[in-house]
């Protein structure tokens, strides 16, 4: 018989504690925890997808005391009322999603007050080649540092903490399994780690590689075949 299966997990943790450290990632978390003694007043964070960029930038709005916005609602209306209600400090999460004009106006702003900036985007300033020239010489001029898609390492981590976290144990040779198949991303690990989470309760079973290989084989997008050397770095 099937088992109804609930999700009881809590929502997801942005904390220092929960942010998993290895060679990809290691300079951009320097760069957070070095603010206020950035050498320009902006910062421009970037990397692929599910590479850790959004909880960077939660880890500095705690430090720093920010707001963080999404850049796709950014709206140039929207800037003086943060100005004056909110603050000069202000973290912009996917930028290169923001309207250009909004963002300018973020930009000029906030060096104005004398506050700082935190940019995350998908790529680094140079390929984005906005249409205002002016936001692009102005995120041409700011520090960039990428952070890179996971490492085995950090993948390792990060599928053990999320199991853990459920309170589910899971044998090494599993998670050596599934760090040479799935889509190196960490939204990709936590999600892997949920369905198999409920794959194994629906059939009171343990986690093993043949389940794995079901789930991975349902979730093609979060699927790579063994040998594929795509989103490795």
């Amino acid at each position: 018989m099937t088992q109804l299966v609930f999700d009881l997990s809590q929502g997801e943790a942005f904390g220092r504690e929960d942010f998993l450290v290895s060679e990809s990632n290691a300079a951009a978390l320097g760069w957070v925890e070095r603010w206020p003694e950035w050498p320009s007043p902006v910062l421009v964070l970037h990397g692929p997808q599910g590479a850790g960029k959004t909880h960077l930038a939660h880890m500095w709005r705690g430090r720093a005391g920010a707001i963080l916005l999404a850049g796709a609602s950014l709206g140039e209306a929207d800037c003086a009322e943060i100005f004056e209600r909110r603050g000069s400090i202000i973290a912009v999460d996917d930028a290169d999603c923001a309207p250009e004009a909004a963002l300018l106006h973020l930009y000029n702003a906030c060096l104005e007050a004398g506050g700082s900036l935190l940019l995350t985007a998908r790529q680094a300033p140079g390929p984005w080649r906005p249409a205002l020239a002016d936001l692009g010489s102005r995120l041409r001029a700011a520090p960039a540092v990428g952070i890179n898609r996971p490492d085995d390492a950090l993948l390792a981590a990060v599928l053990a903490k999320h199991f853990a976290d459920r309170q589910v144990r899971v044998a090494p040779e599993v998670i050596a399994y599934l760090i040479c198949r799935m889509e190196r991303s960490l939204a990709a690990a936590k999600e892997i780690a949920a369905d198999l989470d409920h794959a194994a309760l629906s059939r009171s079973g343990a986690i093993t590689i043949p389940l794995t290989n079901q789930v991975l084989a349902a979730r093609p997008r979060h699927y790579l075949p063994p040998g594929s050397d795509a989103g490795v770095t």
